[in-house]
């Protein structure tokens, strides 16, 4: 499908994909079984403009479109799951609002580091009773004088534990529902009153950390809310629907890993006289995982063409989330299944890829939530 590629976006997939084959590849079992990250690894990423990728040059990042970055996240998460969470994360969730909805003074002053590389993001919205229903935030901001005092703890936060800045949700006005919502921007190295709690011990992408954010009477300076105040719910939506790109495109390089390494092992597995690649059985499983991911794959460059263009593309993010996560879950289970017993064992990377690939169906809306998104549009209901 190079045909539909400008020069500029093709070598952008291809250093991103030399650099998952190269540097992510060899370390992304032993990230996953020690359950961390690579500094390096990020540091290289950051100078390469891959923790910014569709941040304007001159706010640090690498300048490019957001057809780039869906495939800059699909290599990189070909190499390793966990590291293409935390890039994703960071670029999607962090980058985005601070661009979109941040003053020219927090620009300069959080997005400038972290697109550039030189620190981490994350986005702090979930909470034990605010997930889905992202109206339901409970955390407090409350105006005392030149500070907002914080009070709340989210959930589920990737990158929660290694972030320098954040992107959080807490209610300024509880009398407004969720028009009472607004969103902060904070660097948590100097927010007193802020600790990291818990950190999850997850089933896959172990490479990234999910961690607890606790704010007990945090202070951060008025200045840092983002827009107006009661705006953040619409910032939310906002985000994650460009955020579903990436989470698709996650998935979509979690799904060719699966299938490059199933082509492979299948090519050199003998039984019965002969490598199991020849058995019909084999073929059409490969056959139907190798379509259904390149039409994922149009799916979402559908969607991020869309938003390059500053055209609406919530059902389109929705539609390539939703089916790019499907059928990469369904790659990996049908590669486990190739594999037979070495699938499901931890000498080769198929289980883990299994594990890794199935928070795609979870995270950033579950797919039960894409679905009611996609309808809505249908059936033109309004949010």
């Amino acid at each position: 499908m190079d045909y539909l590629l400008t020069e500029e976006q093709k070598m952008a997939r291809d250093m991103a994909r030399k650099f998952a084959d190269n540097e992510l590849k060899p370390i992304a079992d032993r990230l996953d079984r020690e359950h961390t990250h690579s500094p390096e690894v990020l540091q290289a990423l950051g100078e390469m403009g891959m923790m910014g990728v569709a941040v304007p040059e001159e706010y640090g990042g690498g300048g490019m479109d957001y057809v780039s970055y869906a495939m800059v996240v699909a290599e990189i998460s070909r190499g390793c799951g966990g590291t293409g969470t935390i890039v994703a994360a960071h670029n999607s969730l962090y980058c985005y609002p601070v661009l979109k909805f941040g003053s020219e003074e927090q620009k300069k002053k959080y997005l400038v580091p972290a697109a550039s590389g030189k620190s981490v993001g994350c986005y702090a919205l979930t909470e034990a009773n605010a997930g889905s229903d992202a109206g339901s935030v409970r955390t407090s901001a409350k105006l005392d004088g030149d500070s907002w005092v914080i009070n709340g703890e989210k959930k589920f936060i990737t990158n929660g534990n290694i972030a320098d800045y954040c992107v959080f949700a807490a209610t300024t006005d509880r009398s407004k529902g969720y028009k009472g919502i607004s969103q902060f921007v904070c660097d948590l190295r100097e927010t007193p009153g802020f600790k990291v709690g818990r950190v999850e011990e997850k089933m896959g992408i172990n490479a990234s950390g999910t961690a607890e954010l606790v704010f007990e009477d945090a202070r951060i300076p008025k200045e840092n809310i983002l827009g107006e105040p009661g705006s953040g719910l619409r910032q939310m939506l906002q985000t994650l629907d460009s955020g579903r790109i990436s989470i698709a495109a996650q998935a979509l390089g979690i799904g060719k890993a699966v299938l490059e390494e199933a082509i492979e092992y299948a090519k050199t597995r003998e039984q019965f006289g002969r490598p199991i690649s020849e058995f019909q059985g084999i073929q059409w499983k490969m056959a139907d995982m190798a379509t259904q991911l390149e039409a994922a794959e149009l799916l979402i460059w559908r969607a991020a063409v869309l938003e390059d263009r500053g055209l609406p593309f919530e059902k389109e993010a929705a539609m390539a989330k939703m089916y790019a996560s499907d059928v990469a879950m369904h790659a990996a289970v049908e590669g486990v299944q190739i594999l037979g017993g070495y699938g499901y064992c931890k000498d080769y990377p198929m289980e883990r890829h299994m594990r890794d690939v199935k928070i795609t169906q979870i995270y950033e809306g579950t797919n039960e939530i894409q679905r009611l998104v996609i309808a809505r549009n249908l059936l033109g209901k309004r949010k």
